[in-house]
């Protein structure tokens, strides 16, 4: 029975749980009266949320509304509608709304709406100060207390007759703003307003302008008061005096100071006026200025004043301005229209004028050391002025120049530019120089005592005709140098080598070595080397000729290898020509000795051959044979030893092989071609067959000359 209740508990419950179902069709913002508000009336803003049931029952709303992203109301009600309520809406109320709906998990979202409250409350501006003195500050603040920053402030200072002065202050975190105003000199009644503004999606809105604030102003002292006596306009020598006053309410800390342009005249501290006089010249005429300050007002006057010229400025003039030494000047200063004055003549320096004379009349017989600037002086009732000066030349005439190579040698390598120096030791600057190659002026240089010259187009028949001139102002003239030959010096170009014979030479014969170059300025040095593990020089030698030869005696089998040679000459350029290879080999008569001792062994060898062939024949026929020879054999030998010191056409093989390398070795040695007339001796061996014993010993004896360790 129980589990009977519990299944119809359940199914009683899923069937009211799906009883209630409802869905969100829209959420829907609105404003009311308008989207477009005026600032201070009345605005309501309504949430509505339309949802579909599927039957009627109740459902919990949680209404939220934002403006600009930030909740500005928040409610929970059964109805499907919510109403936010401005009763005085205000320029901060603009804006973007949006509202949000949830109800049983379920939520609903409306389209944003902007609303615009035109218009601003008026500003409030309050002045710290309703009465000041010139030069003190007046503090003023505006105040929007109904407005939320970021907010503009706009202060306004109002005089009569001329337009406002406007300050502009954002302020970012606050609806108010302070400013302080300077009160100038001038400023007597003022008047100050504000307004506000801020930024909307049209563009800027302005407030209404505050109330006028009124601000009365004291002047500290009087504007000054400036007068001249006797007058303003007066003439040079006459006494004139400038007076300048004022009215203070309070003297301490009053300055009063006098200046002409930008020079201070005179000043006083504490006093109500100044004074100040001086003996009239042309330079007093201008503006004339008093200030008068204290603390931080300033009230200036300004005055013109005119003075009349006594008399013209005196002129100097000179007989000459340009003269040579020891001739006479004459100096003389006068004034237009005026006879009567006290002149004096001056020479400039940079320690101080140097006065000549007193005088209107200088005569002067000049030296070079009275070059430079004069002026004069005219004193007429205490006024004096100065004539402008005037420049004296005095020329000492040019020495003759001196034409060199800035290098020092008088030569030049071909291609490669040459410069000249051309040098006056006397004589007075400027001196013009001029340089000729042949007759063309190819320079012209102003300098004090020389010149220098740059010639760049050397060619090779640039042999010489240099020259220079040298003049000044003196009346003397142009003085000429000496012509500088200078000679060009053509570098070496494409050096060779060559030798007779060339490629290959005979042991002991002479080398001749031929080295040569295709052009280049003489004398040239030849140097000549034989490569190895390091350069080797073997001759040098300087000629006046474009080649030279080089004879090398007696050449061995060690001078086999690579010669070279190089040239030079002054234009410091080594040139090297290609390598040769030369070897050196026998000679004729060396291979035909070495061609004896060839057939000389073989001869022997076959000797040897034959007795030992004979020798073993004559044992095959018997005992009998041997014996028939013996008795002949000691004779023989006897016979052939004692003959063999007194037989002038034979020679044993080592004494052959003695003398030939005795030969060979003087031939190595010797410095001649001794070697063509050397004779060689020849010896003849004769073999016997007739007696064995004999030919024993020959044999012996033959074996033992070519075999001996000279042989080889």
């Amino acid at each position: 029975m129980y589990l009977a209740l519990l299944v119809i508990f359940l199914q009683c419950s899923e069937v009211y749980a799906q009883g209630k179902v409802f869905t969100f069709n829209r959420v829907e913002i609105r404003v009311q009266p308008s989207v477009k508000v005026k600032n201070g009336a009345p605005m309501s803003i309504s949430c509505h949320a339309d949802i579909s049931k599927n039957t009627d029952f109740q459902l919990k709303h949680n209404f939220t509304i934002f403006k600009d992203g930030k909740l500005v109301f928040m409610t929970v009600s059964d109805k499907e509608d919510a109403w936010y309520e401005i009763p005085a809406a205000k320029s901060s109320d603009t804006g973007d709304y949006e509202c949000t709906v949830k109800a049983d998990g379920k939520l609903g979202f409306s389209n944003s709406i902007y609303v615009w409250v035109a218009g601003m409350t008026k500003p409030i501006l309050t002045a710290d100060k309703k009465e000041v003195v010139e030069g003190e500050v007046v503090k003023l603040r505006c105040e929007l207390p109904e407005e939320v920053p970021p907010l503009e402030f706009v202060f306004r200072k109002i005089k009569t007759n001329s337009a406002p002065k406007e300050k502009r202050v954002p302020e970012q975190n606050q609806n108010f703003s302070e400013v302080e105003y300077y009160v100038e000199e001038g400023d007597n009644i003022l008047q100050f307003d504000c307004f506000g503004k801020r930024q909307v999606r049209s563009g800027w809105e302005s407030s209404q302008h505050s109330n006028r604030t009124l601000v009365t102003v004291k002047e500290p002292f009087i504007k000054p008061t400036l007068i001249t006596k006797p007058s303003n306009n007066v003439t040079e020598g006459d006494q004139i005096e400038f007076e300048c006053s004022t009215v203070v309410a309070q003297i301490r800390d009053i300055e009063i100071i006098f200046q002409k342009n930008r020079t201070i005249l005179n000043s006083v501290r504490d006093k109500k006026f100044l004074r100040y006089s001086t003996v009239a010249t042309q330079e007093d005429s201008g503006e004339y200025l008093c200030k008068v300050e204290q603390g931080t007002v300033s009230k200036t006057s300004k005055l013109n004043v005119f003075v009349s010229e006594l008399f013209p400025r005196p002129t100097l003039s000179a007989s000459m301005t340009k003269l040579d030494e020891s001739k006479d000047l004459i100096l003389s200063c006068s004034i237009n229209g005026v006879r009567r004055a006290n002149f004096s003549i001056l020479r400039k320096s940079p320690s101080g004028d140097v006065l000549l004379k007193n005088s209107r009349v200088l005569p002067i017989k000049v030296s070079v050391n009275d070059t430079g600037f004069y002026t004069c002086k005219a004193e007429v009732k205490g006024i004096v002025k100065e004539s402008k000066s005037v420049r004296i030349n005095v020329y000492a005439p040019v020495s003759k120049p001196t034409l060199s190579v800035v290098s020092g040698s008088p030569e030049v390598v071909l291609g490669k530019p040459l410069q000249l120096i051309c040098h006056s030791v006397m004589g007075t600057p400027p001196i013009t120089f001029t340089f000729y190659k042949g007759d063309e002026i190819k320079k012209n240089v102003t300098n004090d005592t020389y010149a220098t010259f740059l010639d760049e187009d050397i060619g090779l028949n640039d042999n010489g005709g240099y020259k220079c001139d040298a003049r000044n102002n003196h009346s003397s003239g142009v003085k000429t140098s000496n012509i500088l030959n200078v000679t060009v010096i053509v570098p070496i170009r494409d050096a060779s080598l060559g030798s007779i014979p060339y490629g290959e030479v005979e042991v002991g014969s002479d080398t001749a070595f031929l080295c040569s170059v295709k052009e280049g300025s003489w004398p040239i040095d030849f140097k000549f080397f034989k490569k190895t593990d390091h350069e080797v020089l073997l001759h040098e030698v300087r000629e006046y000729s474009d080649r030279t030869i080089w004879h090398k005696k007696t050449m061995k089998r060690r001078d086999t290898g690579t010669y070279y040679c190089m040239a030079s000459n002054r234009a410091s350029v080594d040139v090297r020509s290609r390598p040769i290879t030369i070897s050196v080999i026998l000679a004729v008569w060396q291979k035909g000795v070495i061609a004896a001792f060839v057939l000389t062994a073989m001869a022997g060898a076959g000797a040897v051959a034959l007795w030992w062939f004979l020798r073993k024949k004559k044992k095959a026929k018997g005992p009998s044979m041997e014996m028939s020879g013996s008795p002949l054999a000691p004779n023989l030998t006897s016979e052939k030893l004692t003959r063999q010191p007194s037989d002038g056409n034979y020679y044993s093989g080592s004494g052959y092989i003695e003398d030939n390398e005795n030969h060979m070795k003087s031939t190595d040695e010797s410095k001649g071609p001794d070697l063509e007339s050397a004779e060689v001796d020849y010896t003849e061996v004769e073999v016997s067959t007739l007696d064995p014993h004999r030919d024993s010993m020959e044999n012996r004896n033959s074996q033992r000359i070519y075999g001996h360790p000279d042989a080889t």
